[in-house]
């Protein structure tokens, strides 16, 4: 099965990509703005949403890359940018308005993304391997 990759040019767009990476993991590090690029960057350890557990045999995750194009500022809540090996979890991914995206993580934390136009490109970098464990999340 190849890799999956998705683009997004609207908001509609984005909500199936924060589908895709909804519970994914990443390290803080693995968080970059690439300023004279315009592209903010986020390596992450996805969990496969869209794999199908009754055919593969276990729930699985895989490496991906989250970029945003068009980045003109980044704004952190609550991100230990001096803990670079700190995890997070993130939750969703949400155009807030026509310029800006807010990526939202567990804990309260958040970075947004002040854009001049949505283009937001997520692909799968790695072959995926088996995990026991599936993201669960209270019903409240």
């Amino acid at each position: 099965m190849s890799g999956l990759k998705l683009s997004a040019l609207d908001a509609d767009d984005l909500d199936v990509i924060s589908a895709a990476v909804q519970d994914a993991l990443v390290a803080v590090r693995d968080c970059a703005y690439f300023k004279d690029e315009k592209r903010f960057v986020l390596l992450l350890n996805r969990f496969r949403w869209e794999a199908d557990p009754s055919v593969e045999a276990a729930h699985s995750r895989t490496h991906s890359a989250l970029v945003f194009n068009e980045v003109t500022a980044v704004r952190h809540q609550d991100i230990p940018v001096d803990q670079p090996d700190r995890m997070l979890e993130l939750l969703a991914v949400v155009q807030e308005n026509d310029r800006s995206v807010t990526l939202r993580f567990a804990a309260g934390r958040a970075i947004r993304l002040e854009i001049g136009r949505l283009a937001c490109h997520l692909g799968d970098v790695g072959e995926p391997w088996a995990t026991p464990w599936k993201p669960a999340h209270p019903v409240e």
